[in-house]
């Protein structure tokens, strides 16, 4: 049998190594989700300067504020900070931060297991879920997201369930208890395809 030489050995791997080199086309996709993070953060904190204003007895902030957070009131609602549209305003701000927390899940997880290594071995700030992210780990962390992000919906809606139909109401009950059933399912298959004498993913 014939070794081949180094130069046709160097041949022969240059097509997997192109084709192993085009995972870095994804590397926009994660500078893109950077942006839209960016985004994220300027919202948070025109929502908050919104909240601060209205304390404070802006009415035009109170208005920009009431329609941000689709709050639905009745015909002879006088807009007003009461503790409703307060906690309508905190839960929007949650909702962003879990929003928020997804995205860097994606990046920094999505980065690390499909384009590039980050070695943040020994860093302080490395997550404690990166030493062991895969694509399955990732999936279920992300179902797991997606379902604390409905839950906030939901709970936004229930809190202000008297001006919606029971049409809307059963219909996000619905969608979120599929987002539960998907996030268990994804949990399962992960567990049944865990190699045997090897501890499921945290």
């Amino acid at each position: 049998m014939t070794v081949p030489s180094p130069v046709e050995r160097s041949r022969q791997r240059a097509l997997p190594n192109f084709i192993f080199a085009s995972r870095w086309l994804q590397l926009p996709l994660y500078l893109g989700l950077i942006v839209a993070q960016c985004v994220y953060v300027f919202h948070f904190w025109v929502e908050l300067t919104h909240l601060i204003e209205a304390v404070f007895g802006n009415e035009q902030a109170l208005v920009k504020l009431v329609t941000s957070i689709g709050y639905k009131a009745g015909p002879d609602w006088v807009p007003q900070l009461n503790e409703t549209v307060i906690m309508l305003v905190v839960l929007g701000l949650i909702d962003v931060v879990m929003i928020s927390n997804l995205l860097i899940m994606v990046i920094v997880g999505g980065y690390e297991t499909f384009v590039s290594r980050m070695n943040l071995e020994g860093h302080p700030d490395q997550p404690e879920w990166l030493s062991h992210v895969n694509a399955s780990v990732l999936k279920v962390k992300l179902a797991t997201a997606i379902i604390g992000i409905s839950s906030i919906h939901l709970l936004k809606t229930f809190i202000n369930a008297e001006n919606y139909t029971d049409k809307v109401l059963l219909w996000q009950t619905a969608i979120h208890i599929a987002f539960l059933l998907s996030a268990m399912a994804i949990a399962l298959t992960d567990r049944l395809m865990t190699p045997p004498g090897r501890a499921p993913h945290d």
